[in-house]
């Protein structure tokens, strides 16, 4: 069994005893403790909690203990039912909430749930306040209110259609244009809330023909749920049919987008930020920001518009804190994670398929033709296992000095840009193991990236 403690909330395996998996004990301790610090923190007068969630076997029986917990410590609780995350983040502000708690386990395989931690703007907690619930769970600092004040429940199904409707407003979305290119779409929502939302709104979008793979919300994921190319062997075997002009694979929180090309070639998780950047940058100027281990590209395509681009440390709350500081018209995350500050402060992947659609029918070009507009890269990841009682951040610190000619990034772990490349180091919290992320001009030359990195931090093992 696993048990994950973060900032961002507590992700752990269904079952096993307290403390070992995410057992029920473990939902209402984590639950009350984050009832207590929005108590504590929130700055409006609301006294309400929206929670969503995603199609997991799991997320009936998580719910009903979240939302008791809820009650009991004196909030009202919006269920929102079957939502993805991007739409429980939007929820939040709508409904004038407190805070939000999305039930998902994200790409993790079906035997994981999480509770996801939102504050009163629908944005997740930072790294201080993550912390703060930490330890009020660890103390077990909460109290459960008298039963004259426990809260109450109200049902609210209508936010994944306010979602879709946000998105056809916003002034980059050309329903027009997508509906005359007469598009046949091809979606893998992997049986999860995709498979509701995604549909809906491509139908809303003008798209006429849509495709449905593992479009069942059962949470009986019909693959590996994290979106990446040895996962998408069903969608990839139908694009090369040639039945469909693109196909858009989603994880179980919708929160991811990755893009299947009309041959049914990967258009690559990377490059959804990439066009979707290029395209709004076209229509607003304005800065870009991604994390550190996120592809080259985006840099490329903001500085092609004349603007500036900026990197975060990895992790959406980073992101977000990052654009906010130098008003990023669109971020995101490498793993197909789009930030639109004209929607919300948030990864979309409803937004993502909008943009991403207007971009294509305006272009009248295939995703093939458009994805060779883009400059070419290729992502490495791998890892370096080592002993418990090496200190990893020594570790580190030398890597810096080894390469200290180079251009050098240390906000998290240790980037090294090359002229042509880069490689990014950042420790394990979980296990002691160093991530090693590096990219270049192929494949290949990634690989061997690494292994040259690898090389040199065995040495200063030994």
């Amino acid at each position: 069994m696993s048990l994950i403690k973060s900032i961002s909330g507590i992700r752990g395996t269904i079952g096993g005893r307290p403390g070992d998996g995410l057992s029920p004990v473990d939902i209402v301790k984590f639950t009350a403790a984050y009832a207590t610090f929005i108590r504590r923190t929130c700055p409006l007068k609301s006294n309400t909690i929206v929670v969503g969630r995603d199609a997991r076997l799991s997320g009936h029986m998580v719910y009903n203990l979240v939302a008791g917990t809820l009650t009991a410590m004196g909030y009202d609780v919006v269920n929102i039912g079957l939502a993805s995350t991007p739409t429980t983040e939007i929820a939040v502000t709508m409904e004038g909430a407190c805070g939000g708690i999305i039930l998902t386990a994200s790409h993790n395989p079906m035997q994981w749930n999480a509770l996801k931690l939102l504050n009163h703007n629908g944005e997740f907690l930072n790294d201080a306040e993550g912390k703060e619930v930490l330890a009020i769970a660890a103390a077990d600092n909460f109290d459960f209110v008298p039963v004259d004040s426990l809260g109450h429940e109200f049902i609210n199904g209508t936010y994944n259609k306010k979602h879709i409707d946000s998105v056809l407003a916003l002034d980059l979305v050309d329903t027009e244009a997508i509906a005359d290119a007469d598009f046949t779409v091809a979606v893998d929502a992997v049986n999860s809330v995709g498979g509701i939302v995604i549909p809906q709104l491509l139908r809303a979008l003008g798209v006429r023909n849509v495709i449905e793979l593992n479009c069942e919300p059962n949470g009986k994921f019909a693959h590996t749920p994290e979106p990446i190319p040895e996962n998408l062997t069903q969608i990839s075997d139908l694009m090369k049919k040639g039945i469909a002009d693109v196909g858009f694979v989603v994880d179980p929180d919708v929160d991811r987008l990755a893009i299947v090309m009309e041959n049914g070639e990967m258009f690559v998780e990377e490059y959804t930020l990439v066009a979707v950047a290029d395209y709004v940058l076209s229509h607003t100027p304005g800065s870009t920001v991604s994390n550190l281990s996120s592809s080259r590209a985006l840099r490329d395509v903001t500085r092609a518009h004349g603007c500036e681009y900026n990197a975060a440390a990895v992790g959406e709350v980073n992101v977000v804190t990052r654009m906010k500081e130098t008003g990023a018209v669109i971020g995101g995350e490498g793993n197909g994670g789009v930030i639109y500050p004209a929607s919300h402060y948030g990864r979309d992947a409803l937004v993502g398929v909008a943009l991403f659609l207007t971009l294509l029918a305006r272009s009248g070009k295939k995703v093939t033709e458009l994805k060779k507009t883009y400059p070419a890269y290729s992502i490495s990841k791998n890892k370096i296992e080592l002993t418990p009682e090496i200190d990893v951040d020594a570790l580190l610190e030398a890597v810096k000095q080894r390469y200290a000619g180079e251009q050098i990034t240390d906000i998290d772990g240790v980037k090294i840009d090359f002229e042509d490349s880069w490689v990014h180091l950042r420790k394990s919290n979980t296990e002691p193991i160093i991530r090693i992320y590096s990219e270049a001009s192929s494949t290949e030359k990634a690989d061997a990236l690494a292994r040259s990195v690898k090389e040199v931090i065995a040495g200063l093992v030994k």
